[in-house]
């Protein structure tokens, strides 16, 4: 039984906490403990100083993958290490310019697994990582029953953690519009604790426009209650500023949901190839407001779409393969007996 040390942040667990990073993360352990890994997990907490304390309380030479966002976190741990451990970085997201320091950790990682292809491209841009380097292993999603869509059309439905770089405020603002028309509701599902001033905000701009009573901030749903919060959606919305990948989305897709969502990051190859989604630009809730007319007028239009989804079910990727992916990844680590900063394993331990 091969042996993987996996450092993520300490919130992983957390059911107030609940991110794509860290669904992914738990996904992932799961998935190589159950194909006979022996996964040690490391939480790491957000202080100065943790991510190199705890890489440097692993053994010499073992395999370790490490969270992306503990790297932009603390930068230099990685790279410090490099010598006497084999770290993979497992990159959910990259927000901006990486700065010398953290493009120097990508470079002393001899793998990178990005979540989707975007974020390759991404960091092949930023000069992060070799492209031989760097594998992706796109999030799954599970089998899922599918939705029945409502006559109206009015029950929309947003997933993710309520913070700028997701865009509620967007979407809130394109729903002002519709504050005399009869028969929708919005319910937003995420954490309320990731950027509390931004919910407050957001609470604030619902109740100035009047849709207090429609647009519900109900949380953190998970298990049993986002199944069912799927279940009775006939239309999915991501509004966001940043993605890498889209979870949400490809899971609205797998219970046969089409989406509306914005340009950007990696939330087109979410889709991928169907016509169950309709693409607006980000940063614009004026055609937010315009492509939500439209579905509202057109049922024909609304089942057009739900037929594409129903359909974009078949075509959905699994958990299993993003398992396969990270495994390939880290067995080619295994057998190779160089580090990236040029000391064989021998006398790196």
């Amino acid at each position: 039984m091969s042996t993987v040390f996996f450092a993520v942040p300490d919130t992983v667990d957390d059911p107030e906490r609940v991110s794509g990073g860290n669904v992914y993360d738990r996904r992932l352990r799961d998935g190589l403990e159950a194909s006979g890994w022996n996964v040690r997990m490391l939480p790491v907490a957000e202080r100065v100083g943790a991510l190199r304390r705890t890489l440097a309380g692993v053994p010499g030479d073992a395999l370790v993958v490490v969270d992306g966002l503990l790297v932009a976190r603390e930068t230099g741990a990685v790279a410090a290490e490099a010598r006497r451990l084999r770290c993979t970085i497992l990159t959910h997201m990259i927000d901006g310019e990486f700065g010398d320091a953290e493009r120097a950790d990508y470079r002393a990682a001899p793998q990178v697994i990005a979540t989707s292809g975007w974020t390759r491209a991404e960091l092949i841009a930023q000069d992060a990582a070799e492209p031989h380097a760097i594998a992706v292993a796109h999030p799954g999603t599970d089998e899922s029953a599918p939705s029945s869509p409502s006559p109206s059309g009015g029950r929309l439905l947003c997933v993710g953690a309520i913070a700028p770089h997701k865009g509620q405020d967007l979407l809130v603002e394109a729903l002002s519009g519709f504050a005399d028309r009869p028969g929708w509701t919005c319910t937003v599902a995420g954490s309320l604790t990731t950027d509390p001033g931004f919910v407050a905000a957001l609470r604030a701009r619902i109740e100035a426009a009047g849709l207090a009573d429609r647009v519900v901030l109900a949380g953190v749903l998970s298990g049993d209650a986002l199944a069912e919060a799927y279940a009775r959606a006939d239309l999915v919305i991501q509004p966001s500023r940043l993605e890498s990948y889209g979870m949400a989305v490809a899971d609205a897709l797998a219970h046969g949901i089409p989406v509306l969502v914005t340009e950007v990051g990696g939330l087109p190859e979410a889709i991928g190839v169907n016509d169950a989604a309709m693409i607006v630009p980000p940063d614009d809730p004026w055609a937010i407001r315009v492509v939500l007319q439209r579905w509202w007028v057109s049922a024909e239009l609304r089942r057009a779409l739900h037929d594409e989804a129903l359909r974009a079910r078949g075509a959905r990727r699994t958990w299993t393969a993003a398992v396969d992916a990270v495994t390939a990844a880290l067995r080619r680590i295994e057998s190779t007996d160089s580090h990236p900063a040029g000391v064989t394993r021998a006398a790196a331990s």
